[in-house]
């Protein structure tokens, strides 16, 4: 029975244009097998997690459902990408800054994962989602640091893409917003879960503690791999699974563990349902279908 064939199916060739000509070029610093067995390994995971995280969902009423349909996608769009990553589609050849003498990191185009960059670029506002949801922050800074999010991930994209020294520069950008972001996990966020009470308090600690911790870790990758071509490919998937592994799947299950006793409504997540006994909905229905529950006064003659 055949293994894996998929780099020998989707290959290492791109049409990508090398100095204004159309010239096919050839990524010859990419993964081998064992890295597309590893991101496969990691897609399954996912997608087991996601499975997971939907079924703990369907235990719950619908108006408590946020934090597990949140998490849910967050894994669930995490499998796709790594999918793609071990089926080797995704990614684009770069010319190297720096050429390195090592085999293992040896030539002059490095394979380049732009579809993680799309992973993280609707995952990362998730796991923003959730923690700042979780600390009941209000929505305007909810809202900005997501935003402030979104320029690390396109930084550090757009960085991944640069062939010159200038792809420093973005890093920095990126390395600027992370750091805007902790600062916000750590002091702002956490001091407002400590006053929505201690099991708030400890579930953010938990998760944002993980989440802080983590986040510092992938710049260190980003610079080993697409900026300083440091450790070969797969070496950066083994060190981007594991970080994402961390991040996702065993965030998520610490989250949903530390939300089992926690009604989304005390964090300001009023979620009401169509067929719940709720005076908001009850009130709703009956001035459509034109009739008024309040206590009538009596009429006079």
């Amino acid at each position: 029975m055949p293994g894996n064939e998929a780099l020998a199916v989707n290959g290492f060739l791109s049409n990508a244009p090398i100095e204004s000509s159309n010239t096919v070029i050839y990524a010859d610093n990419a993964i081998t097998v064992n890295g597309s067995d590893w991101y496969f390994t990691v897609c399954a995971v996912m997608m087991v997690a996601t499975l997971a995280f939907v079924g703990l969902a369907l235990t719950q009423p619908r108006q408590k459902r946020i934090f597990h349909y949140i998490t849910a996608a967050i894994t669930m769009v995490a499998s796709i990408a790594y999918f793609s990553m071990g089926s080797n589609l995704g990614w684009t050849p770069i010319l190297v800054e720096f050429v390195r003498t090592n085999p293992k990191v040896g030539g002059l185009q490095r394979e380049i994962f732009y579809v993680r960059y799309i992973d993280w670029v609707i995952t990362t506002p998730l796991l923003l989602m959730d923690l700042l949801l979780t600390a009941a922050l209000p929505w305007p800074t909810v809202l900005f640091v997501i935003l402030v999010d979104e320029v690390m991930i396109v930084t550090g994209l757009v960085g991944a893409l640069v062939t010159s020294s200038y792809k420093w520069g973005y890093f920095t950008f990126g390395c600027v917003a992370l750091c805007y972001v902790l600062y916000v996990l750590i002091f702002e966020a956490r001091n407002h879960a400590n006053v929505m009470g201690k099991d708030v308090g400890k579930t953010f600690l938990i998760c944002g503690s993980l989440t802080a911790l983590l986040w510092t870790l992938y710049p260190i990758a980003w610079g080993l791999c697409e900026g300083g071509n440091v450790i070969s490919s797969d070496s950066e998937a083994i060190f981007y699974g594991i970080l994402d592994l961390f991040a996702k799947p065993v965030f998520g299950a610490l989250l949903i563990w530390g939300h089992k006793g926690i009604d989304p409504a005390r964090l300001g997540l009023n979620i009401h349902d169509y067929d719940e006994k709720d005076m908001a909905i009850n009130n709703k229905n009956g001035a459509s279908n034109g009739t008024n529950d309040a206590v009538q006064e009596p009429a006079t003659v």
